[in-house]
């Protein structure tokens, strides 16, 4: 009997534990909705496969310094995608950024360019683009891998002209 007691209430805390990050998840989701617009990207990979990622779209300078800061949670099919006004070589970092996430750097033709895997949470280590590029996408960490995402990745999104 005392076991199934144990039990139900590992039970219970696993359900508060969820129920608390599904709320948090949904706290991150409002506030990003608040500062950003949202958009849909599309991403073929070359094992012929293709993911749609919802994104917040970072498409001026105030947005695009606040990016994921302060986000604790995301979902795997989210993103932010940073616009920039011209293609360029771009640096980001994880200042005040509780997350580990995966960055795509991408190129205006819609190329993923580099990615850098699992950023380091609330560093402000420069991450590079080395090369110019039109935009960067970030990621939940392990997306990439996940995905099978690799440079030469064409990214799917009225910002991207596809020549």
């Amino acid at each position: 009997m005392k076991a199934i007691q144990q039990l139900a209430a590992a039970a219970a805390a696993c359900v508060l534990l969820a129920s608390g990050l599904s709320a948090a998840a949904t706290k991150d989701a409002q506030e990003l909705d608040r500062r950003f617009s949202r958009s849909t990207l599309q991403i073929a990979t070359p094992d012929a496969r293709l993911h749609k990622i919802d994104v917040w779209v970072a498409d001026n300078d105030v947005r695009r310094a606040r990016g994921l800061m302060f986000v604790e949670q995301l979902a795997d099919d989210a993103g932010m995608l940073f616009i920039y006004p011209e293609p360029q070589p771009v640096g980001i970092w994880m200042k005040n950024t509780p997350l580990s996430l995966d960055i795509l750097f991408v190129r205006a033709d819609g190329r993923v360019h580099r990615i850098a895997e699992n950023a380091k949470p609330f560093s402000t280590d420069t991450i590079p683009s080395n090369g110019i590029v039109l935009a960067v996408i970030e990621l939940k960490a392990g997306s990439a891998a996940r995905l099978k995402i690799r440079p030469g990745a064409q990214v799917i999104h009225p910002a991207f002209s596809l020549n």
